[in-house]
């Protein structure tokens, strides 16, 4: 999850999104972009073979590899189902809740969205559903999917992961652990970090970043950590940020250890050297994919994972120095 806020894109833009596309993402590695204009060739005549067209709107930033991995993901879905698949983001609330309604003005056949700030997308998901179109929810919302509307939910429990990490911290013996928030008022964040102080028998304390810029969150990481010597472990909410962490701790000249949420192939990495104790795998490519290939089997047989009143759960699943060999190989081909 990133706090990048790049320029919104245009309404008139939407109408893009050829299956080589989705090709090139699942057979050649092309990663997205994270910003908010669409990520694909444009091609006029995209959807005249009667394909379906599905718009997946995230709030990811620019840069950010977590969201390569849903956009992967969501291309070779697309791939599958011969979707016409638009991929468009933007952590901005405002400018993503546009991006949805441009979404709906240009007559989509399905759209995923994030719901990082619920509220925003309340309006726009109601459009959509006035319009006939199907709306499903990945990644961020799991507590607020169906009060917006949504037909499907995919993505890991947020408070459940973070109680997770709370007894894991317990089973390694912490005693005072500090939650990085990369991202003020981002309800999936928020929910970690309350999860881990839920269950954790030690002290927890938040600290609030800001996201976009990792050298300003490494100087606020040290400065905590000389600031308080007793902690001796740091929660990040974000691969990128376990490894600004581990900077942190060397530059307090601190004895704290780093522990993550979610995971990509520099974090495997640093997990299999150990620098990072372990991290939590939600697993966005598979977020990715379950979103779009969901709106492909409601349109095409009406089916609803779920039942339509439960989440589907894709995380959390724990990557350590004992089982990250078992990951590694698939991170290292940018699939997890």
């Amino acid at each position: 999850m990133n706090t990048s806020s790049p320029p919104r894109a245009s309404s008139g833009s939407f109408r893009v999104a050829v299956l080589a596309g989705a090709l090139c993402l699942l057979l050649a590695g092309c990663s997205g972009s994270g910003d908010a204009r669409l990520d694909s060739d444009t091609d006029a005549a995209a959807g005249a073979d009667g394909s379906l067209r599905v718009a997946l709107i995230a709030h990811g930033g620019k840069g950010d590899a977590f969201w390569d991995l849903v956009h992967k993901g969501a291309g070779a879905a697309a791939a599958k189902d011969g979707i016409d698949l638009t991929y468009a983001s933007d952590s901005d609330p405002t400018r993503q809740a546009q991006l949805v309604r441009d979404a709906v003005r240009d007559k989509v056949d399905g759209i995923a969205v994030t719901l990082a700030k619920p509220q925003a997308m309340k309006g726009p998901v109601a459009e959509a559903k006035a319009a006939g179109i199907p709306v499903v929810g990945l990644n961020s919302g799991i507590d607020a999917w169906k009060s917006a509307g949504l037909l499907e939910y995919f993505g890991q429990d947020e408070s459940l992961a973070g109680r997770a990490v709370g007894d894991k911290l317990d089973e390694i013996r912490a005693k005072h652990a500090l939650c990085v928030i990369h991202e003020r008022g981002n309800v999936a964040l928020e929910a970690r970090c309350a999860g881990v102080k839920k269950t954790f028998t030690g002290k927890t304390e938040n600290l609030y970043v800001e996201g976009t810029d990792l050298n300003a969150v490494q100087a606020a990481v040290t400065a905590q950590l000389r600031q308080d010597p007793t902690i001796d472990e740091v929660v990040t909410l974000g691969a990128q940020f376990a490894l600004t962490a581990v900077k942190s701790v060397r530059a307090a000249g601190s004895r704290a250890k780093v522990a993550t949420f979610d995971l990509d192939k520099n974090l495997v990495q640093a997990v299999q050297g150990g620098q990072v104790q372990f991290a939590v795998d939600q697993q966005p490519y598979l977020q990715g994919y379950l979103a779009v290939d969901a709106l492909w089997l409601y349109r095409t047989n009406g089916n609803v994972s779920g039942g339509g009143v439960a989440p589907v759960l894709t995380g959390p699943a724990f990557v350590t120095r004992s089982n990250v060999a078992s990951v590694a190989k698939f991170a290292a081909a940018g699939t997890r």
